[in-house]
């Protein structure tokens, strides 16, 4: 049973942390240099309730298997999830917002845009960090 809780929170990590890695350094950059900036901004608005799930459905699946195993492991991976849930249904729709109102003129809504949209990058970043530090840790253990 250890070992199949192993190889599923190792899976799930790895899912996770390829993924957005995927998304930030492949994804995101080639859709902004490809694409017209509407079309990119339309592009990417669509794509990241997806992309939260996912990451939301990894570290979710990663927490549970590192449950029985590795609380603290355990506990990070929960804490990531609870995370991606906060910005996939508050942060994302205030950004959307913002981003509306910005598009329209309001300098202030541009401001608060740009505030939110560092806050959402800080914080995947973070998520980043902390899942490859629990890969290399339960993984090396």
């Amino acid at each position: 049973m250890e070992t199949t809780l192993a190889l599923i929170a190792l899976f799930s990590l790895s899912l996770a942390l390829g993924g957005m890695v995927f998304f930030a350094a492949v994804v995101a950059p080639m859709v902004f240099t490809k694409l017209p900036f509407e079309h990119a901004g339309r592009f990417i608005r669509a794509l990241f309730p997806n992309y939260y799930l996912w990451v939301l459905a990894c570290s979710a699946a990663a927490a549970v298997a590192l449950f029985p195993l590795a609380n603290e492991a355990a506990g990070i991976m929960a804490a990531s999830a609870g995370l991606t849930f906060w910005l996939r249904q508050v942060l994302m729709i205030r950004i959307n917002r913002a981003s509306d109102l910005a598009q329209a003129g309001d300098a202030a809504a541009k401001r608060e845009f740009d505030r939110m949209h560092r806050l959402s990058v800080l914080a995947n970043l973070v998520q980043m960090l902390a899942i490859a530090a629990v890969l290399a840790m339960f993984g090396a253990g």
